[in-house]
């Protein structure tokens, strides 16, 4: 098993981990993207200078992008699909590898997952699940969300020094997924820590040690699920899984694969998108002030958050077919490689003027492409959204002045913009009424 995990590891994040720092010691902008986090940010000087190349230029032997229209159109576009172990374009002997060293764990960055799987595939396990995160049904939770908000923000007042991440960020967000989901409230911990360890598998390049740790994880994800629907399979509830559950086409794989997806998917965006809006805010008092005055602009206010500080910078998709672009007579070669820098996409100033300016009032936030678009655009995105719009105004409307209590500690990915711990003053709570 060690010897398959590490086969995996070497084919999946060895290589182009190796690849990434040779270019970066080359100087390249793409090798200085991947590289850190701060590279990854929309207005880093890496994206700039992807900008002056051109719309989607060439660096490194793949095709770049941080041009909104261009990434909106290749997000939408059929004749690109997502970057999967066993998409085509690899080479036989690397897919031949992988497919002998498939290690059958619910990793969110592999199939079945649908989050990297294309039609018809994903048409199928979407539809599935599609209802439950739809307006209807999400509509629905408003009030569920606003009692756990404003629970979790009672409990803050007995911390003499809260984290807004672990306390309040973290929480808010399992609680509801878990309850969509059928899960009990003691699972919480364990499925923030489940969350926590398979978040990196969902980017590039992991260190070795990253890596084994997330599939020792993930074999505990697949047991708990296995055990599970094995007890769902005899007494049937009225949850989500249930309904996973009762299809009979899906195999016992695809079940486990897509109720890891959706769990993890359920909170770990809402997480980074609460604790990045929470540091935004703090940080822009006057547009704290301008909710304060008019609330009716908190909505957009989440939406400005997504757009200026996305909880992830980049994607990639893989061309299905050569495309030909009417612009700068680009032609993409089938099988290459396109990394759409969404961070870049959000700070375009032909769409976004002065993009580096944080404003709740922004009349196009909306547009940002931080949950992607097309086919594969985030399922929970509504939820997120909602979440969002309802945990931050019941946070800043308790305590007008809260701080935080130093620089947030960041989370040590690079794809995924999260923090890892918020220490927080909270100051005095503001009387209802």
């Amino acid at each position: 098993m060690l010897t398959r995990t590490w086969t995996r590891w070497l084919l999946m994040h060895g290589l182009a981990r190796t690849y990434v720092q040779a270019s970066a010691r080359r100087g390249s902008p793409l090798g200085n993207l991947a590289r850190g986090s701060e590279g990854l940010l929309g207005s880093s000087p890496a994206i700039e200078e992807i900008r002056r190349r051109g719309r989607i230029p060439k660096m490194s032997g793949v095709h770049i992008t941080a041009d909104f229209e261009v990434c909106r159109l290749i997000l939408r576009d059929r004749r690109f699909g997502v970057v999967s172990p066993n998409h085509p374009a690899l080479p036989k002997p690397i897919r031949w590898l992988l497919a002998k060293t498939d290690l059958g764990l619910p990793n969110l960055g592999e199939p079945p997952s649908m989050l990297v799987t294309d039609p018809p595939d994903h048409t199928r396990y979407r539809r599935m699940v599609g209802n439950v995160f739809g307006p209807k049904s999400i509509a629905t939770l408003e009030e569920r969300i606003a009692e756990v908000a404003d629970d979790l923000i009672d409990r803050l007042e007995s911390k003499p020094r809260p984290d807004l991440i672990t306390d309040f960020s973290a929480q808010m967000p399992v609680t509801i997924i878990a309850e969509i989901l059928g899960l009990p409230a003691d699972m919480h911990s364990t499925l923030l820590k489940w969350g926590d360890s398979g978040a990196p598998l969902l980017e590039r390049g992991l260190s070795w040690a990253v890596y084994r740790d997330a599939v020792k994880d993930l074999a505990e994800v697949k047991e708990y699920f296995d055990q599970h629907f094995d007890e769902l399979t005899v007494a049937p509830r009225d949850d989500v899984l249930s309904m996973l559950v009762a299809d009979d086409v899906l195999t016992r794989r695809e079940q486990i694969a897509n109720a890891a997806l959706l769990l993890d998917a359920g909170f770990l965006t809402t997480v980074n998108m609460l604790g990045n809006g929470i540091a935004l805010l703090t940080s822009h008092p006057d547009q704290l002030e301008l909710l304060a005055d008019q609330p009716w602009l908190w909505r957009n206010a989440v939406e400005e958050v997504l757009r200026y500080d996305g909880p992830v910078r980049m994607t990639g998709r893989v061309a299905n077919c050569d495309v030909d672009f009417d612009f700068d007579h680009e032609r993409i070669p089938s099988g290459s490689l396109v990394l759409l820098s969404l961070a870049g996409a959000n700070h375009d100033p032909d769409v976004f003027p002065d993009p580096n300016r944080f404003d709740v009032t922004r009349d196009n936030a909306a547009e940002h492409l931080s949950f992607g678009s097309g086919i594969h655009g985030c399922l929970g995105a509504r939820l997120a959204r909602l979440e969002g719009t309802v945990a931050l105004r019941a946070l800043f409307d308790r305590y007008p002045n809260l701080r935080l209590d130093g620089p947030p500690v960041p989370h040590p990915l690079r794809n995924l913009h999260a923090y890892a711990s918020m220490p927080a003053e909270l100051g005095a709570a503001r009387t209802p009424g």
